[in-house]
C-alpha cells in the first residue's frame, strides 16, 4: 500500500513548535513498518508518503487515526505492486488461474 498523508500549514507549523512532529512520525513508523518514507510538498503542503505491506482493511484504524487525530492530515490509501508482484499477476493471468 500507499499512505499519502498531507498536512495543512496550520497544523504542522503548530506540531513542529511543540515539538511533536518528531513523535508523531518516529510512531507512524513504528506501527507502519514501511519499506520506504518520503516526505515532500504537495500543494503547498508538508506530505508524507509510505510504501508498507496492510495483510486486512481492519488495520485501517489503527494505522491511520493518528494522522487525521494528531495532523488533521488528509490521508489517501492505494494498493501498489513491486515488479515481482507484477510478474506474479501476469503469470496467473497467462495460466488461466
Amino acid at each position: 500500500m500507499v499512505l499519502k498523508a498531507r498536512i495543512p500549514t496550520p497544523t504542522g507549523n503548530e506540531v513542529i513548535q511543540n515539538g511533536g512532529l518528531p513523535k508523531i512520525m518516529e510512531s507512524a513508523l513504528a506501527a507502519l513498518k514501511p519499506e520506504a518514507a518520503y516526505l515532500t510538498l504537495d500543494e503547498g503542503d508538508r506530505t508524507a508518503f509510505f510504501y508498507f505491506d496492510m495483510q486486512e482493511s481492519w488495520q485501517m484504524p489503527t494505522l491511520l487515526e493518528s494522522f487525521f487525530m494528531d495532523l488533521h492530515a488528509k490521508v489517501s490509501l492505494q494498493p501498489v505492486m513491486t515488479m515481482d508482484d507484477l510478474r506474479t499477476g501476469y503469470g496467473e493471468l497467462m495460466s488461466g488461474t
